[in-house]
């Protein structure tokens, strides 16, 4: 059961590191400093895009639209941390 635990806060932990990486890239090739022609960069796009963007999506529907300011990974990341936090708190005591 600890093995479990701990394999969940990990995965939510790399989940949260691709989220940003998804971020970060949209943002380069936003101000043209990645080219999505190069394909390398445009598989790395389309993996953090199949990960992320379902959920992405489902938060976007019940956020108010902002123009072109996306906040929705902020509210992801804050979901998880709340979830992790939630973990730590109240299933951790009753494994350990």
């Amino acid at each position: 059961m600890i093995a479990i635990f701990y394999l969940v806060l990990q995965i939510l932990k790399l989940y949260s590191y691709v989220v940003i990486a998804n971020v970060l890239i949209s943002w380069l090739i936003a101000f043209n400093v990645l080219n999505t022609q190069n394909r390398f960069v445009y598989s790395i796009l389309e993996f953090t895009y199949r990960f992320t963007d379902p959920i992405l999506y489902r938060i976007r529907r019940f956020l108010p639209n902002l123009g072109s300011l996306d906040i929705s990974p902020i509210i992801l990341l804050l979901l998880i941390w709340f979830i992790e936090m939630c973990m730590k708190l109240y299933i951790a005591p009753m494994i350990f």
